[in-house]
């Protein structure tokens, strides 16, 4: 299976959150809008994240992975594609079409 990581914006009433989240590439919940809609009770895993307070109260903390619940998110936003992985992590290997031919008349 191949996977979309997207590099995104996340609200909350407490804090700001940048971070990658990984959806599907294609299918049910390969939206950002389905996936947050699916998961409205559960738990957000976000890598890469930098956790912000309103009004600068605190600085910047930056965390290998956190986990944000669904029900308190505000506002998301899309702010770029990281690209598309397999389950290993690694970029999908190339797909190879070969062009056929018309048989011999």
């Amino acid at each position: 299976m191949h996977y979309r990581r997207l590099r995104v914006r996340l609200e909350t009433e407490r804090h700001t959150i940048e971070g990658t989240l990984q959806l599907p590439n294609e299918g049910y919940r390969s939206r950002m809008t389905d996936f947050l809609n699916s998961h409205d009770s559960d738990f957000l895993p976000i890598t890469d994240a930098e956790l912000t307070w309103p009004g600068g109260t605190r600085g910047t903390e930056i965390h290998s992975y956190l986990a944000v619940s669904v029900r308190h998110i505000v506002l998301g936003v899309e702010l770029e594609s990281l690209g598309t992985f397999d389950e290993t992590g690694e970029p999908p290997s190339a797909t190879h079409f070969v062009v056929s031919s018309p048989p011999p008349a």
